[in-house]
């Protein structure tokens, strides 16, 4: 008798619930509902004891390491089984056609599979896609080298990065364990045979229209497989001739082999629409939730600087950091740079680094190199500049950018801070030193600083398009406004020159209601709301509405101190 399993714990992993079992020797088993009835037969020592397995498995036609296995009997009864060698971070081996077409194709992660078969199991029509269940994922505890694996360290920092929620250990094997399907492929000589007693004229186009039906129900229901081939295809022939037929009268077929199972770009487009809806949702509920620390993540964190919460960790896939404001560690996916920083982008200054993308998410975002360190001038080319004070830290433009909300005050909305992983090629004596001084005292919670002079900041905001309370209540009914700033709106002709004087008189004022002052304000800093019917938005004196976008040369009016506050976890 097998010793008692220990006590599993729900774990839900790309919305797929499982019992996550660590077993003694550190190996990890993951129990899907489809193999809770069979946690006996599917737990390692009934089918993966070195020399049960050696005798009990079957090689399975494929490029993979694919077997089916029969288990040792349970109260006296087996079961068999497909145990499958995930091959994520591997190169994927296709045809030159194919590979042309699908040149970022790559293996799903073993939750990245499952959770795929179960959505298309969800989504398809009745009767359309059948397919072998998914049981368990077992995870060894050995850890392999590197050249054993086969794996890129690249491949694997990106699904990492992508999906970081689950484990996925670039040393370790994955194998996914499904059920048994009865039946033949539909190249195999049993499911010719019967197909040829059903009528069919020859093998090649039983294969080729059992293919083109299954490819056809998985693209009506929204996937596709990458590498789909008639293997894959699973019929029975019937008992007496022929073969076994569904409810249509039409052959009756079931899927295996989901290792480059996806979304079709126009369902990707829907799931994106829902994920959108779901960041503007919780976009707008920032704060609402209380920080939990002890809830979060394993590689999350939360942390406050100058009076702002943020959820804090590593971007795995650069070596950076991440701040994001707020204080749901759901968040933090949506800001990661491979999100962000290779989608299209447009540039929106002449002087600076600061460009308008818009995610893979669907998420409208404007990120901004930061000019912290930068050596001030006391006058740029067009007269004006930071002048003694500097530039501010991306971490002190996010607090003046609170401290103005919470005077009333309109600003764009911070999101997020992104510190890159590489190491800046300037030389640290250029630099002008006091931000760094200043923030010595700030610290990350493995006790290096915030702010280092080796490392260059971006500092990412909201599109102006609206707010978001309105966004996550309209966002698929109305037509967003946008932000111009207020030199394009003179310009463009949307205000006169005695309103463009008018808002920058508005603007000192209202900087200086909240006691701080920029003391090279442009009009540039500040954005204009241009409502879909092309006309600006204003206050009840009929004023433009003004909205602050540019925080670096911010600072208190008569030289206060800015901030006394340490970085602390809240």
């Amino acid at each position: 008798m097998p010793a008692p399993l220990p006590n599993a714990k729900a774990k839900t992993l790309l919305g797929v619930p499982y019992d996550h079992y660590k077993l003694p020797d550190g190996s990890d088993l993951y129990i899907t509902r489809h193999g809770r009835p069979f946690l006996q037969h599917l737990r390692p020592e009934s089918w993966f004891e070195s020399e049960w397995f050696r005798n009990s498995r079957e090689k399975l036609r494929g490029t993979s390491t694919v077997y089916k296995v029969r288990t040792k009997p349970i109260d006296g009864v087996a079961k068999d089984l497909v145990v499958k060698w995930c091959r994520v971070g591997e190169k994927v081996p296709m045809d030159t056609f194919t590979l042309n077409k699908f040149i970022d194709a790559e293996f799903n992660t073993p939750y990245e599979e499952f959770s795929l078969v179960m959505e298309m199991r969800a989504r398809a029509r009745p009767g359309t896609i059948l397919t072998h269940k998914p049981l368990a994922i077992f995870v060894p505890a050995k850890r392999l080298e590197l050249w054993q694996t086969g794996r890129s360290r690249t491949k694997i920092a990106h699904k990492k990065a992508k999906f970081r929620d689950v484990e996925l250990d670039i040393y370790r094997q994955y194998i996914l364990i499904y059920e048994w399907i009865k039946g033949a492929a539909s190249t195999e000589p049993a499911a010719i045979a019967a197909a040829l007693e059903d009528g069919y004229e020859d093998a090649e186009t039983f294969a080729r229209d059992m293919l083109h039906r299954s490819i056809t129900d998985m693209w009506q229901a929204g996937y596709r497989v990458l590498d789909v081939k008639p293997e894959h295809v699973i019929v029975r022939p019937a008992k007496n001739k022929g073969l076994l037929r569904d409810r249509s009268g039409r052959p009756a077929y079931a899927l295996v082999d989901f290792e480059l199972l996806a979304r079709t770009p126009e369902h990707e487009e829907n799931v994106k629409g829902a994920r959108r809806q779901t960041y503007l949702e919780r976009q707008r509920d920032r704060f609402a939730m209380p920080f939990q620390p002890a809830d979060f993540p394993e590689h999350l964190h939360a942390m406050r600087i100058f009076g702002v919460d943020y959820v804090y960790g590593d971007t795995a896939s650069t070596g950076g950091k991440l701040w994001v404001v707020g204080h749901d560690p759901l968040l933090f996916d949506y800001f990661l740079p491979e999100r962000w920083r290779r989608t299209p982008r447009q540039s929106m200054s002449d002087s600076a680094q600061v460009y308008h993308t818009k995610t893979k998410d669907g998420i409208e975002l404007v990120w901004k190199v930061s000019h912290v360190g930068d050596t001030p001038a006391t006058a740029e080319p067009d007269g004006l500049g930071p002048g003694p004070n500097g530039y501010n830290s991306p971490f002190e433009e996010f607090a003046y950018a609170f401290q103005l909300t919470a005077a009333g005050v309109p600003t764009t909305y911070p999101r997020a801070i992104y510190m890159l992983g590489h190491r800046s090629t300037l030389p640290p004596e250029i630099l002008d030193q006091r931000r760094y001084e200043s923030h010595q005292h700030l610290s990350q919670p493995d006790g290096t600083p915030i702010l280092q002079r080796e490392r260059n900041y971006i500092s990412i905001w909201g599109y102006w398009n609206g707010l978001d309370e309105v966004l996550a209540r309209e966002d698929r009914i109305h037509p967003h406004c946008r932000g111009i700033n207020a030199d394009q709106a003179r310009d463009q002709g949307h205000i006169t020159p005695d309103e463009y004087d008018a808002c920058h008189e508005n603007m000192t004022r209202l900087l200086a209601s909240a006691g701080l002052e920029s003391p090279q304000l442009l009009g540039t800093h500040y954005l204009l709301t241009l409502l879909p019917d092309e006309t600006i938005q204003r206050d009840p004196d009929g004023l433009p509405t003004v909205r602050l976008c540019n925080f670096e040369f911010l600072r208190p009016i008569g030289g206060a101190p800015a901030f006394a506050e340490n970085s602390v976890p809240p």
